[in-house]
């Protein structure tokens, strides 16, 4: 399985977030810190924040701020909210199936049960988990030490 760049922008936005979780951020900087298109990042933001993710803030001085506390934000959620289909194999999307041997196949069962492994897996871990060496990520980041930020 392979998850939508949508759904490892989302991840990465919230760990850029998460390393200084009362700081409003802009979409701007997360997009510079990451290579990554601001225009995407934006409907990224959106989608967060409609499940409640993050907290989305207008105007001068505005931003994104966590929504939540990163030990609240469990990965499987994320992963959930943001990823448009598990179909992983034809025969999972009913509408579209066109496989001979669905009635005899087993492969399907099999495949849902790793699917269902995958996201119990990701619902064990936390965005806390994955910002658990801030310093390492401020480094990658070239974001200033926690400490030095609010001189």
């Amino acid at each position: 399985m392979q998850l939508t760049r949508h759904s490892d922008y989302a991840l990465r936005l919230l760990m850029r977030l998460a390393l200084a979780p009362d700081e409003v951020v802009t979409i701007q900087e997360i997009a510079e810190a990451y290579g990554i298109s601001r225009n995407h990042l934006m409907k990224i933001a959106l989608e967060l924040g409609r499940h409640g993710f993050i907290e989305t803030l207008r105007g001068r001085g505005g931003g994104l701020r966590l929504g939540k506390a990163p030990s609240e934000i469990r990965l499987g959620a994320v992963v959930r909210a943001t990823e448009d289909s598990f179909a992983l194999v034809e025969c999972f999307d009913a509408d579209h199936n066109r496989c001979v041997i669905t009635g005899a196949c087993r492969l399907r069962g099999a495949l849902r049960e790793a699917l269902q492994a995958f996201l119990a897996v990701l619902d064990g871990y936390t965005l806390a988990d994955l910002v658990a060496r801030p310093a390492a990520l401020r480094r990658q980041l070239d974001l200033a030490p926690a400490a030095a930020q609010n001189p």
